[in-house]
């Protein structure tokens, strides 16, 4: 009689712990990357009465006779599934789509998380403002490079570094020239206008006129004024050298044939204001001739000075800065960490994780690789915790207690009849 009670109490006890575990989850219902718990029970010994015998010829096997004592909290999983994604439109805010944690520190340890809501500190480095935990990762060098295969360390986002003027170097022609064109019509027959950079971030236009010579041969002449207008361009400080003029020979196909035409370097001069010359070649090898309309446009590269305004997070996890003169340049690289078994990770409080011997160390690499989730800039990973779930399940531990609870009192009722005999 007294092992109904006690097994009962044992009861009790499980599906109190069971009972916080949902509390907790429904707490937490609202938190950013929390996983939710999940309670499994196992029997605690059973006491063998009469143990069991094999079959003889005369007689068949018995079954062992064992009485249960009761129940206990076997395990509290956390359950690593993927939880919504909320938009919130802020860059630092960066949530993981599928396996994956954020690699942070505290200044003495490593730690992981899957809370995304970070910020920029007044140091300029990418931190958790919650807890003051570094989110940590890889810095890129001065050419935008990131090595992954080096030491993690806090992520610095320059907002307001400023950016040198980077002078134009390439001048690219893409497009068509129409093939129907008639050579004898009035020139210019197609007229494009080029913005260049110089040495010292100033922006200075050209033209480049094309004009249909005979079949599939064009001429094309760069020239600072432009020919649809009688207004000459002013623009003392920039001037074209070299050889500003040459000859575009296309095949059968309505290709360039780069051997037989003629194109060389220009000076771009832009000296008077202070600036370097710089000689470029232009490329037409992306230019055809076909029977269609002429769209020729030409592209330099180049950018003025500039300074960090912004940036964003790619789902690779690649920080890119963006610079108030249009140019986007890789700043640093998020790392994420993987392990063999993200339920044996110890929560440590702070939405954060330690591992453990049963979770195995942890793999850290880049996003979108090696099994890794990708991030998602400007989204936050909510919790999976279902509150549907969680209500049944709470209508299932409160039952259990009261039944365990009845299990005492009906113990309790049998012992009183037993003290009452002796009447």
């Amino acid at each position: 009689m007294m092992r109904s009670m006690f097994s009962a109490i044992s009861g009790l006890r499980a599906h109190q712990t069971w009972m916080d575990v949902i509390g907790n989850n429904i707490a937490n219902v609202n938190t950013t990357g929390f996983k939710v718990g999940r309670v499994r029970f196992t029997d605690i010994l059973n006491q063998l009465v009469r143990g069991a015998s094999g079959p003889t010829e005369q007689r068949g096997g018995i079954n062992p006779l064992q009485i249960g004592l009761g129940a206990v909290v076997g395990a509290v999983d956390t359950i690593h599934t993927q939880g919504a994604l909320q938009l919130t439109g802020k860059p630092s805010d960066l949530a993981i789509q599928g396996d994956g944690f954020f690699v942070v520190s505290d200044g003495s340890q490593t730690l992981f998380t899957r809370d995304g809501a970070f910020d920029i500190g007044s140091d300029l480095r990418l931190v958790n403002p919650s807890n003051g935990f570094y989110v940590l990762g890889w810095q890129a060098d001065a050419n935008g490079n990131v090595d992954t295969a080096g030491p993690v360390g806090p992520i610095t986002i320059p907002i307001g570094q400023q950016l040198d003027a980077v002078p134009t170097t390439q001048i690219t022609v893409q497009g068509n020239l129409d093939a129907n064109q008639d050579a004898a019509a009035p020139t210019p027959h197609y007229v494009t206008k080029v913005s260049i950079v110089d040495s010292q971030g100033k922006r200075h236009e050209f033209y480049i006129l094309f004009d249909k010579t005979g079949p599939n041969t064009w001429n094309y002449t760069m020239q600072e004024d432009d020919p649809r207008t009688a207004t000459a361009e002013d623009d003392p400080e920039f001037a074209l050298g070299g050889t500003t003029s040459g000859t575009l020979v296309f095949d059968a196909d309505g290709n360039l044939d780069v051997a037989a035409s003629t194109i060389a370097a220009v000076d771009l001069d832009a000296s008077a204001g202070g600036a370097s010359v710089v000689s470029v070649t232009p490329d037409f090898s992306r230019l055809t001739q076909l029977a269609a309309p002429s769209t020729a446009n030409a592209a330099a590269n180049g950018a003025p000075a500039g300074s960090l305004t912004t940036f964003t997070v790619s789902q690779s996890g690649e920080v890119l800065g963006i610079y108030s003169n249009g140019v986007t340049k890789v700043i640093g690289q998020v790392a994420l960490a993987l392990f063999t078994n993200p339920g044996g990770l110890m929560k440590v409080g702070g939405n954060a994780y330690l591992p453990t011997v049963n979770s195995g160390e942890p793999i850290i690499g880049p996003a979108d690789s090696g099994g890794r989730g990708k991030i998602a800039s400007g989204y936050l990973e909510m919790s999976n915790v279902d509150l549907a779930q969680e209500f049944t399940s709470m209508i299932m531990a409160q039952r259990g207690f009261q039944a365990n609870s009845r299990v005492i009192t009906a113990s309790d009722e049998v012992l009183q009849e037993l003290v009452n005999l002796r009447r």
